[in-house]
């Protein structure tokens, strides 16, 4: 496994870490690179997930708190009966940040969910420092970002 997880890393190196590249809902293009300088957590999640409902208002908050200086999340729904189901759950859980829908080309770019939620956290230089599974919340990342 560690081996196959060395040469995921080295798939996509730009400019000395993992380059990905995820569309959102809307059509816009997040590219890790993009937000060199600012931490950057992509959160999987499911509409089905009671975890991942309890930590979306945590997200929202760090988004919104902090999305326009230093903080960049991006959400990836996997295991979603219809685009239609995840558009409604967006909309009534007010998630401001982009969401992205999970599928197989995702996995191969950021890593793969055992459990959901799993969230990956990088840096301000693009270098993932945790691969976080289980529930997050504000505090957790705010106290991660604080040690890095």
């Amino acid at each position: 496994m560690f081996a196959q997880a060395q040469a995921l890393a080295s798939e996509r190196v730009v400019h000395g870490f993992k380059e990905f590249v995820l569309k959102d809902t809307a059509g816009k293009r997040h590219a890790l690179s993009q937000y060199k300088g600012k931490w950057v957590v992509v959160n999987y999640w499911a509409t089905w997930c009671p975890p991942c409902l309890e930590e979306v208002p945590d997200l929202v908050a760090l988004y919104d708190a902090r999305g326009k200086k230093d903080v960049m999340v991006i959400g990836v729904v996997f295991d979603f009966d219809s685009e239609k189901d995840v558009f409604e759950y967006v909309d009534d859980m007010l998630m401001s940040y982009p969401i992205v829908l999970g599928d197989d080309q995702v996995k191969a770019q950021i890593g793969n969910a055992e459990v959901l939620p799993t969230t990956y956290i990088y840096n301000p230089r693009g270098e993932l420092i945790k691969i976080k599974r289980g529930l997050v919340t504000k505090h957790y990342l705010e106290s991660l970002m604080k040690q890095k």
